[in-house]
Order: structure tokens, then sequence, then C-alpha cells
């Protein structure tokens, strides 16, 4: 007899460990299917946490590097221990994939360890390492599988020379050179972390600007804190092949009709995620997916056109965030228990965890102009900020857009110090369709660097007290 479960999960990444956790606390027997060893799915082992993990060691190596001194702190010459570095991240990570399994644990959630494979009939497959097949049914299968890196065919990933996020996590030593191809946020956060650490980084973005998709104000402003950082960025430049010379890589790339190359130890490609369905057996049970952008097709319940069937998180519409797919999961099982849990993408926050850091929510200038609305702007400069200045994190800015009629927020965005976390405030807001007045009235701590965030919501109305 095949076990059976009220809630099947395909994936324990943060779309699915989650939609499993609570299916739980609802009181459904769960079950998920995992095909490394370890939970979190690509955030905890290879993606979000091991990355943010390797930026805030290499943002205390350059710290130390450079401006301890002018907060009257002298060390002697700084010296980086890379596999001790590593060896921190990874133990940053074994400590969250393991408080997963703890948490399965504690709900009753059965664990299966192989890949999972749709068979209808709501049964699923599981390939274990040794090739063992156990077959399991449910009357609800969710699909969490998440997505991987995107290549290129002019740049086939190697795992060595070529490499995708994965690989530039785990370099064993700091390549003198590194070419990025893809000014998104991942190659430019895994950018950051090899060039404070003494690599020369040469960013080569196709699109006209950097994070092509953000506000174009704030990628600007990023951008040329990046070039002071050291990185070079090449943008507007298309890719058309690589090849080994002399020991290194050499890209050939196309940049304003003319030809030109660029050589490095290591060539980290990051133009973008696709969904991971490989051997789901999608096609074979009937589920539909969009044939241009590969993501499956659900409806407002998260449910595909097979009766049963679920997905969430990076296999369908929206950001491919981790926090994303987190809500998608929480929504999916409680609309599953009879609730009418919605996620608005247009809330979502994404980060850019450079430094200073981007976080954005809602509309960017140019989508509000396109639309043709009319609207107000308040502005607040981290420089006028007295937390920043005892910071000594003085660069960047707090951009508001409010409806100039309704004064409703429409989009946040901001370049500075502790952007991630200022987010949260301006997200609140907007999920309670907050107007700018709303902010402003707020009383903030003082000193903090969420001061910026009121002023700027005052200078909508043109009432901003500090500069």
């Amino acid at each position: 007899m095949a076990e059976r479960y009220d809630v099947l999960v395909i994936g324990a990444g943060p779309g699915g460990y989650v939609a499993a956790i609570r299916a739980a606390q609802l009181g459904m027997s769960v079950a998920c299917i995992e095909k490394r060893a370890t939970l979190g799915g690509t955030c905890l082992n290879i993606g979000c946490i091991p990355s943010k993990a390797l930026l805030d060691s290499s943002e205390l190596y350059a710290q130390a590097k450079s401006h301890l001194d002018k907060h009257g702190i002298h060390v002697g010459p700084v010296r980086l221990d890379l596999p001790a570095m590593l060896a921190r991240k990874d133990r940053v990570v074994k400590s969250l994939t393991d408080g997963v399994a703890f948490l399965f644990k504690k709900n009753k959630i059965a664990s299966y360890i192989g890949t999972g494979r749709l068979m209808g009939e709501g049964k699923v497959a599981v390939t274990g390492a040794n090739a063992e097949e156990t077959i399991l049914e449910a009357r609800h299968i969710i699909l969490a599988t998440g997505s991987e890196p995107a290549g290129l065919p002019a740049l086939p990933f190697d795992g060595s020379a070529i490499v995708s996020s994965t690989e530039a996590l785990s370099f064993e030593r700091v390549p003198q050179s590194l070419i990025v191809v893809g000014g998104g946020y991942i190659g430019l956060e895994l950018g950051s972390v090899w060039a404070r650490l003494g690599a020369k980084v040469t960013v080569l973005e196709f699109m006209p600007r950097i994070l092509p998709q953000s506000d174009g104000e704030i990628a600007n402003l990023l951008y040329r804190s990046l070039l002071k950082q050291g990185l070079a960025i090449q943008l507007q430049t298309k890719v058309t092949g690589a090849g080994a010379q002399g020991g290194q890589m050499v890209v050939d790339a196309q940049h304003e009709g003319k030809d030109v190359r660029f050589q490095g130890d290591k060539v980290l490609v990051a133009v973008g995620r696709r969904p991971f369905t490989k051997g789901l057996g999608l096609s074979e049970v009937g589920v539909q997916t969009d044939e241009r952008s590969g993501r499956v097709l659900v409806d407002e319940n998260f449910e595909t056109n097979v009766k049963g069937i679920f997905a969430i998180g990076d296999l369908i519409e929206g950001p491919m965030l981790a926090h994303k797919a987190e809500e998608d999961g929480i929504a999916c099982v409680e609309r599953l228990a009879g609730m009418k849990t919605q996620v608005h993408y247009e809330t979502v926050p994404s980060v850019v965890y450079t430094w200073p850091e981007v976080a954005s929510v809602g509309l960017t200038e140019e989508q509000v102009q396109s639309s043709g609305r009319d609207y107000r702007v308040g502005k607040f400069p981290f420089t006028a900020n007295p937390r920043a200045r005892c910071m000594d994190e003085t660069e960047g800015v707090v951009k508001i857009l409010a409806d100039a009629q309704t004064d409703r927020v429409l989009g946040v965005h901001i370049f500075g110090p502790r952007a991630s976390e200022l987010i949260a405030e301006c997200v609140t807001v907007m999920e309670f369709a907050g107007s700018a007045e709303d902010i402003a009235r707020i009383c903030h701590s003082h000193p903090t660097l969420s001061e910026a965030v009121r002023e700027a919501a005052l200078a909508v109305g043109r009432r901003a007290i500090h500069i």
C-alpha cells in the first residue's frame, strides 16, 4: 500500500517547506519530497543565505581595510583567510537547513529524499539516490521545485571557468579577474563580493543600464557607486562567445556595433533564472505551461488545469523571490483549508544586497509616468540623516512616489544603508492602501535611519524638515 497524505509537496525550498509547515499547522497530514540531502532548497543551500553570508563577511573585510580608521580604530595589516570565510558561510547554511529539518520533525512532516515525478490520479513516484522507487498518494500535490540559473548558448556552463551563481559561492581562491555577464541583482551582488576581496571585476550588461527592471534613478545611483568601488561596468554589450586562451577565458562581445574582447580568470553568467520542471512529468499528466516562459499556469487558488495539482513560487507568474514563494505556499494551503488568503504581487518588495543596498516596492517612476497618472515625488538624502552621519554611511536616498490626488503611495525606492530593513515599513503602508501622509504622521525613533523614510514622505507634500 502506498503512503497517503492530505498534502504532498515536491520541493523543500522557501515555498515548499513553508507550505508543508502551514499545512501541518492546519491539521493536514503532510509529506515533502526534496532531491537534496538537506532541506531549504536553492535559497538556503546555494542561493540567498550563502550569498548574504559572503556579502556580510566581505563587507566587514572592506570596512577593516579602508573605513575603520575614520572611527579612530587602527588595525595592523588586514589579511584575508578565504577558507575560513567560506567555512563560516557553510556553517550558517548548515544551521538553517538543520533548523528546517527540526521544524519538519516538530510538525510531524514526513520527508522523502529523492526526485518526485507525477503519475496522475494523485500519485507521485519518488526515486531515491539508489534508484529505488517509492509511490506516494495525496489528495493535493503542490509543485514547489523552484528555478535554476538560465544559461546563454554562447557561454555554456562548465562548472569551472564558466560558472553559475552556485560555483561563484565557493571559488577556492580569489580570481585575479572576474567577468560577470548580467547586471541584475545576482551578478552585482556576487561581483561585489569578489571585488571587495581583491578581484578585478568587469560586468557586461546587454541593456542600457544595470537593474533594468528597477527605478531608473536608483539604478543610476547604484551604478555610480559601484564604479567608485572599483567595478568596471560595460553597458549595451552583447556577449557572442568565449574561449580559453593562455590560461584565461576570453569573452567576445559587441558594443555599439563594434567587436570587443574581455579577458578574465573566471566568467560568471548571471542573466536570470528559469522554472525548474525537468523530470516532474508535467506533460505526461497534462499540466499546462506557458510556452514562452516555461512557467506553470495556475488559477487564483494556485491549482493547475489538472485537478488536485497545484504550483507555487518560481514555477508560476510573479517575481522569482524567496519571500514571494513563501507567501504563495501559505496562501495555497490556506485556500485548501477554505480560507481566502491572497498574495499581492504588486507589494512584494525586492532587494539588491550590494552596499549600499537597494530596496523597492510598488511602481517605478517610469511605470507611473507611462500610466499617465498625475503623481508627486518626495526624496530625502541620507547625508541629512543623523544616524547615517554617525555610521559614516551617508550615500543614498529615499524616494517615495504618491498619487497627486489621493496621496496614496504608489512606490518606494531606497538606495542606502540597510535599505533591506527600511522597506518593510513602506510595504506595510502600501498593503493598507496608505498615503505618504500616513508615513509622515508616524513617530519615528531618533536617531534612526528610518527617519529618512519619514522625511521623504514629508517631502511629497513639500514640507521635509531637515533639508
